[in-house]
C-alpha cells in the first residue's frame, strides 16, 4: 500500500511544473490535496486532472509572498480534512540576468518574499498541525542554494536562505516526530523558464536554456518523493551534482568555473 493514500498532503506552487506533477503523482496515489498556487485557471486544470484519478481535492488561491494567505492556506486544509500530515513548500520564482545588469533592484526583495519567506510562512502557519500528525516537511530548494551559479544571484540568495532556516528548523524540531526533507533540483525540464525575471524584473518571455537538456519533470517528482516518503534530510539530485559539492570544498575555484561554462552551455 502506497505511503501516500489518505495522507493530507498541502502543496505550494501546484499550478505548474514541478508542483503540477507531484499533484499528479500523489493523486494517483490516492492522497487528499490542498492545491495552492496564484493562477487558479491553471489550478483548476491541474485539480481536475486530479480529479480524473479520484482524488479529494481543495484549491486555494494563495499568494504565498502574504502571510496572511498562507495562514488562511492552512485554515482551509484544516477545515476540509481535520488534519495535516504532509506540506510541501514548492512555490519559486526564478531569474536570469547578470547582477550588474539589473535596472529594478525591487526584483530582490521579490525572490526573497517568494522563494524564502513564502515557504517560511507556511512552514511557520502549518507546524502545529504537522506536531501533531508527526507529518512531513518537504521544501523545494535549489542546487543555487549551495552554490553561487551566475545569472541568477538573487534566486540563489534567496535559496540559501531558505537551506539555512530549514537547517535551523530540524534540529529545533528533533524528537519531534516531524521531518524535514530539502530538495535541491538542478535544471528541471519543467517548460516554465519563459516566466523567469529578467534585467527589468519582467518575465522573459522565452527560456534561455536548452530544455531538452534538462532533467525530465518526472524523475525530478520521482526523487523528490522518494526522499519525502523516506524522510531523508536532503536530496541532492544527480551523482554529478554531489561531486560537485565534494569537489567544491577542495577546489571552490574549480567548481566557479564549472559552474560558469554549465550555464554557458544552459545545462
Amino acid at each position: 500500500m502506497s505511503v501516500w493514500r489518505g495522507q493530507v498532503v498541502v502543496l505550494t506552487g501546484a499550478s505548474l511544473g514541478i508542483g503540477a506533477e507531484v499533484a499528479h503523482v500523489l493523486a494517483a496515489e490516492s492522497a487528499r490535496l490542498v492545491l495552492a498556487a496564484r493562477d487558479v485557471e491553471r489550478l483548476q486544470e491541474v485539480a481536475e486532472r486530479c480529479r480524473r484519478h479520484g482524488a479529494d481535492v481543495e484549491l486555494v488561491s494563495c499568494d504565498v509572498t502574504v502571510e496572511a494567505d498562507c495562514r488562511a492556506l492552512i485554515t482551509r486544509a484544516l477545515a476540509r480534512f481535520g488534519r495535516i500530515d504532509t506540506l510541501i513548500c514548492n512555490a519559486g520564482q526564478a531569474m536570469w540576468a547578470r547582477a550588474e545588469d539589473v535596472a529594478d533592484w525591487s526584483v530582490y526583495e521579490r525572490l526573497v518574499r517568494v522563494n524564502y519567506l513564502g515557504a517560511v510562512y507556511c512552514a511557520l502557519a502549518a507546524l502545529p498541525h504537522l506536531r501533531a500528525s508527526k507529518g512531513r516537511l518537504v521544501v523545494v530548494s535549489s542546487l543555487a542554494g549551495k552554490t553561487g551559479v551566475p545569472m541568477r544571484s538573487g534566486y540563489a540568495a534567496a535559496k540559501a536562505a531558505l537551506n539555512g532556516f530549514f537547517d535551523s528548523l530540524r534540529i529545533e524540531l528533533l524528537g519531534s516526530g516531524v521531518s524535514v526533507t530539502i530538495v535541491c533540483p538542478g535544471f528541471v525540464g519543467t517548460g516554465s523558464r519563459a516566466r523567469n525575471l529578467g534585467p527589468d524584473g519582467e518575465p522573459l518571455g522565452r527560456s534561455p536554456v536548452n530544455e531538452a537538456a534538462m532533467m525530465p519533470v518526472g524523475e525530478c517528482v520521482r526523487q523528490l518523493l522518494d526522499a519525502a516518503e523516506h524522510r531523508d534530510r536532503e536530496l541532492v539530485m544527480t551523482a554529478r551534482a554531489r561531486f560537485g559539492m565534494w569537489l567544491k570544498l577542495l577546489f571552490p575555484s574549480l567548481v566557479d568555473r564549472m559552474a560558469a561554462t554549465a550555464m554557458q552551455r544552459g545545462r
